[in-house]
C-alpha cells in the first residue's frame, strides 16, 4: 500500500515544471510503481496556451479549480473546461488549452509517465520507460 500527499512531494523530482513555464505537475503515481497508469495535480497558469499531443498515451483529465478553453485540432470543436467537467483523450487527439484562470486539474496517464517528460516541439511526450529492477 502506498500513502502519499500532492504536499508530500512538493521540491522533490516529482514536482516537475515545464520548460516553457506554462504548468506544473505533482506526480503521485508514477510508473516506478508499476500499477499501469500515473496519476497527477496539474496547474495551468492563466493566461497561458499549451498545445499537446499525446501520440503515446492515454489522457483523463477532471477539472478541479479555474477555467480552461481545449480545442479539438482534428475536429476545430472547442470546448469549455469547468471545475467538474473531465475530458479522455482516447483519440491521442492534438489540442490546445487556453487557460482563463489558474487551472488545476487531476490526470491519470495510460501508459504511465515516468516523471521525466516534457512536451517536445509537437507537443508530444516521448515514451520513457523504468528500467528493469535488478
Amino acid at each position: 500500500m502506498i500513502v502519499r500527499s500532492f504536499k508530500d512531494i512538493e521540491g522533490t523530482d516529482r514536482h516537475v515544471r515545464a520548460a516553457s513555464g506554462t504548468w506544473e505537475s505533482k506526480r503521485i503515481v508514477l510508473a516506478r510503481e508499476r500499477v499501469g497508469f500515473s496519476l497527477h495535480e496539474t496547474v495551468l497558469h492563466a493566461g497561458t496556451e499549451t498545445s499537446m499531443w499525446y501520440a503515446h498515451h492515454v489522457e483523463a483529465v477532471v477539472c478541479v479549480e479555474g477555467a480552461a478553453e481545449l480545442t479539438d485540432h482534428e475536429t476545430g470543436k472547442t470546448y469549455t473546461i469547468t471545475p467538474g467537467t473531465m475530458y479522455l483523450l482516447d483519440g491521442h487527439e492534438r489540442h490546445t488549452l487556453r487557460v482563463a484562470e489558474d487551472f488545476r486539474c487531476i490526470c491519470v496517464f495510460n501508459p504511465p509517465v515516468t516523471g521525466r517528460e516534457d512536451h517536445d516541439d509537437d507537443g508530444v511526450y516521448p515514451l520513457l520507460t523504468e528500467p528493469e529492477e535488478a
